[in-house]
């Protein structure tokens, strides 16, 4: 979705010399908003996050490691199933249903959210933006997720944001916040850990 996940309550250049494992955090009204194929998150969304990681691996690696839904679990701790609704390439019109475990906070007690996204815009190798609802015990989401992926000297430069709306959501954006940004940054270390592995560059 969103890319909801992990802490999920749902990726920016800027600086290309961003350190190795880190990544660099954007605030949501900073710089233009990302898009894919003109499209980008929920303008009125008032919990949102950005963010972005360099990797030190292809272009077309990275992105096939991150738009083959059904191995996420394999490199995503926070993602427990993962698996796609429809066959063929990932494209447009694409659907998955993944789960994502979140924490207790002060408007929900802890869950597991049950996601279908559905890509809404993609360009192969260069970005992808789904939508599509979460649901858990005491909490809905709708999301919106934007990611672009940009070659850069000595790798490709990740960039991810999202945002999130529903009534527990709304009611502590600061919290929700703070939850998206978390999970955000764990998707882009865990996708650069495995990118950077030793058996990515072999395959």
């Amino acid at each position: 979705m969103p890319g909801i996940r992990t802490a999920l309550l749902a990726l920016p250049v800027t600086l290309v010399s961003v350190v190795a494992l880190a990544t660099t955090a954007v605030p949501a009204q900073a710089g233009t908003p990302l898009t894919c194929r003109g499209q980008g998150v929920d303008p009125d969304a008032r919990v949102r996050f950005r963010t972005e990681i360099l990797i030190h691996a292809s272009p077309r690696s990275v992105w096939k490691t991150q738009t083959d839904i059904a191995r996420w679990p394999s490199w995503q701790p926070a993602v427990t199933s993962a698996e796609r609704l429809d066959d063929g390439p990932f494209r447009k019109g694409s659907a998955f249903h993944w789960t994502t475990p979140v924490p207790a906070n002060p408007q929900t007690p802890a869950t597991s959210l049950d996601i279908t996204s559905t890509v809404e815009q993609l360009r192969a190798g260069t970005c992808i933006r789904w939508t599509g609802p979460a649901d858990g015990e005491g909490l809905h989401i709708d999301g919106v997720h934007v990611w672009t992926f940009t070659a850069v000297r000595g790798g490709v430069l990740v960039r991810t944001e999202e945002t999130h709306t529903g009534p527990q959501v709304d009611a502590d954006v600061p919290a929700a916040t703070e939850l998206l940004q978390q999970g955000l940054e764990a998707w882009l270390r865990d996708l650069k850990a495995v990118s950077e592995a030793p058996s990515a560059a072999r395959a």
